[in-house]
């Protein structure tokens, strides 16, 4: 990431914390939300050395069309339109049912452009990791197995945007409960 896009990193870090400010996480910890789009950034930037500002300020605005009141509008006014659809190809149509808004997640995956790849992979890689060390805690050992195996269908689709993030999601797979 260049110097110029610093500030508006740190812009979307503040906007998301804001808009994620009353939500915690689904582990047994219920950390505050803000955690898991802050780890997505530092998977991309230091683990995978991704550089690609859009991609990063994605990672952090991830969760906001989906989870919050944010509209596409406003994350277009402020970080701009190619920041903006990356962030509208990871979310998912909450209006759908459960089922088939993993069912989208998997038909989608192949056709994603190539940074909303990497903001998908690094979600995934993240949400492995959590369930592995904090699961929810209504989780069954079942459920947590199906979510690993649902998450590789996802990640299957994307294989060839980054092969060390894949590797990192691997590495994840292989801690399935």
């Amino acid at each position: 990431m260049s110097g110029s896009s610093l500030p508006l990193f740190i812009d979307a870090v503040a906007f998301a914390a804001h808009k994620h400010r009353t939500q915690k996480r689904k582990g047994a910890e219920a950390s505050p939300y803000i955690n898991h789009p802050i780890a997505l950034a530092q998977v991309l930037a230091c683990e995978a050395k991704v550089s690609d500002p859009q991609a990063l300020i994605a990672a952090i605005l991830h969760d906001t069309l989906e989870d919050t009141e944010t509209t596409f509008e406003e994350l277009r006014d402020r970080f701009g339109l190619e920041t903006a659809a990356i962030v509208a190809e990871v979310t998912d149509d909450k209006s759908l049912s459960r089922e088939r808004r993993k069912e989208l997640q998997v038909e989608h995956a192949p056709h994603l452009s190539a940074p909303a790849k990497l903001v998908k992979l690094a979600d995934k890689i993240c949400n492995l990791r959590d369930v592995v060390a904090t699961p929810p805690e209504d989780w069954t050992l079942e459920r947590r197995q199906q979510y690993f195996d649902w998450a590789k269908r996802v990640i299957d689709g994307l294989r060839g945007v980054h092969p060390q993030l894949e590797a990192l999601f691997d590495a994840a797979y292989a801690a399935r409960p």
